[in-house]
């Protein structure tokens, strides 16, 4: 199958581009660990994202509410926040800043038993709300102390994770979700009054636009703050377990689209939040941190679909996660498991963190997107284009108005960039010594190659699942006299 696309130097095209506003990470006291920092940086000299966003800021591992009854019965409240300054800390070095997640519930707030996850993250309602008002707003007063009023006041803050989901809020409870939103919006306000606040953070599936229509209908009879909307999305379709992994079906780019335009079409429905942002605040093809499809090119090139339409109705987008050093199911035994990560453990690049690092580079002009390309008009004059291929093999022929150029092309396919395939040619280790570390981590680099493009044209061979970029630069020979190359290469 081949493929022209041609460019003209009056074209322009839709295109708007956040893949690099923010990024997912497993429970925040997660930071501490030395492979997450480093899969961290590694990930951030890529892709250099902005925001990141995780669960556990209130959870109990992370220590931040800690109480003590003295003898006489008496209890004593206070506040350790030791550990969250390091996570922190650690963002902000790594040129990251927090999207507040206001979750879970520490275990001493809550007399209900509903727990989630390997490390039990408590999801039900405060006992008494001002026990968790007077916890959200000290953390908030003491990161402004540290960091600055005004540094804090530009972190979102988005109140809970998917409480339509019983797991995630004791018996998805919408009252009992709005109630929290409306103490939690207001002491947020109260303690850093610029401070932007949302939710509802719902997932998908049936009933899911109901929430947000409820939420919002619920903040204009209430008077509440609402600065955004957040809500997630995933592609995974009708699971199938084999073991502790699973797998299913993926729906296409189009269709995630589509629901998220719903989204768009009932924020606009009420005048007071039309044109309210909306922040797609996880997103991934499965939502299960056990499925292979996470370590596949395919990964790639569905993402490289989301990325490339998702800014046609959100504000921001976030993919569930930065790295692979992740616990809701367990503590990972093997470097490839099927983990949400764009970064193996032990540092081994997937495939989809090219995706994202190529999208995160697309500045300029558009001037041509369709459901395989984004080019864009770069600075320079030059140009630079994200491409992919999800079906069979395919010839795409690029015709840009730049007549002396050279192509620099980047490619990353099941044959050039495959990490998995050589952990599974290796016989699938469970422990990786030095040698096979570092051909799994040179595995995972993209093919690249440089080529003259006369007069703008450049052809490109795509496999199926394959994502590529190319950069076409003007050419301005600025030759050394008496320099010759080819003398020796006759």
């Amino acid at each position: 199958m081949k493929k022209q696309i041609t460019v003209r130097p009056e074209d322009r095209a839709e295109f708007h581009n956040y893949a690099d506003l923010c990024v997912g990470t497993g429970r925040i006291d997660l930071a501490l660990h030395r492979e997450y920092q480093e899969q961290l940086r590694a990930v951030q000299v890529q892709c250099g994202f902005q925001m990141i966003r995780g669960h556990g800021l209130f959870s109990d591992q992370l220590g931040i509410y800690q109480q003590h009854t003295e003898p006489d019965g008496t209890k004593r409240v206070w506040y350790c926040f030791t550990y969250l300054d390091r996570v922190i800390d650690a963002w902000m070095e790594c040129g990251l800043r927090p999207f507040i997640e206001t979750g879970f519930m520490p275990a001493a707030l809550t007399d209900s038993p509903n727990t989630l996850f390997y490390w039990n993250a408590h999801t039900a309602p405060p006992r008494e709300m001002k026990e968790w008002t007077d916890l959200v707003q000290a953390t908030l007063r003491h990161l402004a102390q540290r960091y600055g009023m005004e540094e804090v006041a530009s972190w979102p803050c988005e109140i809970w994770n998917e409480p339509n989901l019983a797991g995630f809020w004791e018996n998805a409870d919408k009252e009992k979700y709005l109630a929290l939103y409306r103490a939690t919006a207001r002491a947020v306000k109260e303690a850093v009054p610029g401070m932007r606040v949302g939710g509802p953070a719902i997932c998908g599936g049936a009933g899911s636009q109901q929430w947000i229509r409820d939420f919002l209908d619920f903040c204009r009879a209430e008077g509440l703050p609402v600065d955004f909307v957040t809500r997630h999305a995933y592609m995974g379709e009708t699971p199938e377990h084999r073991g502790r992994y699973l797998y299913h079906s993926m729906r296409t780019p189009e269709s995630i689209l589509e629901e998220m335009r719903e989204s768009r079409r009932i924020i606009d429905s009420f005048p007071e939040y039309r044109g309210l942002p909306l922040y797609i605040t996880e997103f991934n093809t499965s939502y299960n941190p056990f499925c292979p499809i996470h370590d596949t090119n395919y990964n790639a090139a569905l993402c490289a679909g989301l990325l490339a339409c998702l800014g046609d109705v959100a504000q921001g987008y976030s993919y569930w996660t930065f790295g692979d050093v992740f616990e809701e199911q367990g503590i990972p035994t093997r470097a490839f498991h099927g983990g949400f990560g764009l970064m193996a453990n032990g540092c081994i690049p997937k495939p989809t963190l090219w995706t994202f690092a190529w999208f995160a580079g697309l500045t300029g002009d558009a001037v041509y997107r369709d459901e395989g390309a984004v080019i864009v008009r770069r600075p320079d004059s030059g140009y630079e284009a994200v491409l992919w291929n999800l079906g069979e093999e395919r010839e795409i022929e690029l015709h840009l108005p730049l007549r002396d150029a050279v192509a620099l092309i980047e490619l990353v396919d099941e044959e050039t960039c495959n990490p998995l395939r050589a952990w599974h040619l290796m016989g699938e280790p469970a422990s990786l010594g030095g040698e096979q570390l570092d051909a799994l981590r040179r595995a995972g680099q993209p093919g690249v190659e440089t080529r003259a493009a006369a007069d703008g044209r450049v052809c490109l061979t795509l496999r199926p699942n394959a994502v590529a970029r190319l950069r076409l630069l003007p050419v301005k020979p600025e030759t050394d006299p008496g320099y010759d190359y080819t003398y020796y290469c006759k």
